[in-house]
């Protein structure tokens, strides 16, 4: 192991190198190695043309000079390979301007792939994916029309009579990857980090790839001053290691205070969680949490889906079902926001590639997820609108393979304007954008394979809850002080079935203080 600073990485990283980045959003990326990787670009054009390679992109939402941001400059990047696209959002748009060529990827396929990478096999061999955007029949993955004219990245294969996606393995030249501690031979923990994501098998795919791992730590401690159970990465894996301070100037992003209730280190009270107020968000995650069975093991999404787990704390019944993330902690408390990906008060922490082995076998009895697009076939789109590429994250793996699944979002978009009171909804101001559209713009959720596969399907939003039939939607609620007409089938670009049993959302839902929920 070799002590580098951030000057060094123009000298290490080659140009058409394949770089793994480590990071889930803004929990976990390596940002001084990032920066280093940029600055040196920016000084000298070297190194360029780079192939990144990530799960969730590192980035906080926003145009910030943080994460993947930092590689968004024209030609630093030739390709990118991501599970998702949109954490940073410059890069994400440069994807969308069609400025380099790139893949979305399921995000429990590309960790299993990096596996595969490791273990010097073809690819993966997978259903997750089929009938979505990722099949190579729809789009194979493409998240813009460079990636299109190139050579495909997912094949379609049969295998005793059965359709299968197979994604292909690439050698990996570097990874970089953010840490806890470094001991003096080199040795790699992982105390203070709330995800354990695609580390390890990113460290190992390189090393095996003939490659170079990089990592950045808090601090290196004296030889023997780590416990062998918090070394996640050999010495022998290791080349280089940078030092950097976490960097508290950006509030949560990347997790720069040690949060002892988000490692297992400390319990803290859930009533010190903040209580939302009531509006669309919280409606929308009262009426989830209304699905909810004692003992449940249930995946949150990103986004509006970390309403459910306020409201579970709201009513006391956190403790009654198991909230799982895809990046590796179950039970507790899922943080949303910019540091989506960790838990308060998990009851495990591990990689994401085996939550997803998990997954991918059903272990999951409900998922709550974000609903961006539904078309008339109950089909749904997170991953593309307009230019703007997000890519899938875990989307795909999960609602594919789990028996319950509820998506959820306001009903419209786009300066939508609510009050809440009374035990009412009340439009203020309608939304622009319609959310319920005759065709979604990219396939994210397949409803055909939800119907081969006989899950049950929901589509929650603050003024109409519908379901999944065999032929398209079915709306079978609607909320306290809405008209059908005018605020729900006039909003829609195709109309539903209504069922003959319509009725009223639970008013509890519309008003103040706790509903008192059990499960």
């Amino acid at each position: 192991m070799k002590v580098i600073k951030r000057e060094d990485l123009g000298k290490i990283i080659k140009d058409g190198d394949t770089v793994a980045i480590s990071g889930s959003g803004g929990s976990g990326s390596a940002e001084e190695l990032i920066r280093g990787i940029s600055d040196s670009f920016v000084k000298t054009g070297h190194p360029c043309n780079l192939t990144v390679t990530c799960g969730i992109s590192p980035g906080n939402l926003t145009n910030d000079e943080v994460g993947m941001n930092m590689l968004a400059k024209e030609d630093l990047v030739g390709k990118a390979i991501c599970a998702h696209l949109g954490m940073g959002r410059v890069f994400g748009n440069a994807i969308g301007k069609n400025q380099f060529p790139a893949w979305a990827v399921p995000l429990g396929v590309i960790n299993h792939l990096y596996r595969a990478i490791a273990g010097h096999e073809i690819g993966v061999l997978t259903k997750v994916g089929l009938n979505t955007f990722a099949d190579p029949r729809v789009e194979g993955c493409c998240a813009n029309e460079k990636a299109k004219a190139l050579d495909p990245f997912v094949k379609l294969v049969n295998i005793e009579g059965k359709d299968l996606l197979l994604y292909k393995s690439f050698p990996i030249d570097v990874a970089i990857i953010k840490a806890t501690y470094a001991d003096e031979d080199g040795n790699i923990s992982f105390e203070h980090e709330a995800v354990i994501g695609e580390q390890y098998n990113m460290a190992i795919a390189a090393h095996n790839s003939g490659g170079k791992v990089i990592v950045q730590v808090e601090k290196i401690m004296m030889k023997d001053g780590l416990r062998a159970r918090d070394v996640l990465i050999h010495s022998s894996l290791v080349d280089y290691v940078l030092v950097a301070e976490p960097d508290t100037s950006l509030g949560d992003y990347n997790l720069p205070v040690y949060r002892p209730e988000m490692t297992g280190d400390k319990k803290i009270a859930l009533d010190e969680i903040a209580i939302r107020p009531l509006d669309e968000r919280k409606v929308c995650g009262r009426r989830s949490a209304m699905e909810l069975k004692k003992g449940y093991v249930v995946n949150l999404g990103v986004g509006m889906p970390d309403s459910v787990a306020n409201a579970c704390a709201e009513e006391g019944i956190s403790e009654d079902i198991y909230l799982s993330v895809e990046s590796g902690p179950t039970g507790g408390v899922p943080i949303g926001g910019v540091a989506f990906g960790g838990s308060i008060n998990p009851d495990s922490v591990i990689p994401t590639a085996e939550q997803f082995d998990a997954y991918n076998g059903g272990s999951l009895d409900m998922c709550i997820v974000g609903l961006a697009q539904a078309d008339e076939d109950g089909d749904v789109n997170v991953s593309k609108f307009g230019t703007r590429v997000t890519g899938p994250g875990g989307f795909i793996n999960i609602t594919q393979n789990t028996k319950k699944v509820i998506f959820i979002g306001t009903f419209t978009a786009g300066g939508l304007e609510e009050e809440i009171k009374d035990g009412k909804l009340h439009i203020i101001k309608e939304g622009t954008i319609k959310k319920f559209v005759k065709n979604v713009q990219q396939i994210t959720f397949s409803a055909k394979n939800a119907n081969e596969n006989n899950q049950e399907i929901l589509y929650v939003t603050e003024r109409a809850v519908f379901r999944l039939v065999g032929l398209g939607l079915e709306l079978i609620e609607i909320a306290p002080g809405v008209d059908l007409e005018k605020d729900i089938l006039d909003q829609m670009e195709f109309k539903p079935f209504v069922s003959p049993d319509l009725k009223l959302m639970d008013e509890r839902i519309f008003k103040e203080g706790k509903m008192g929920l059990k499960i």
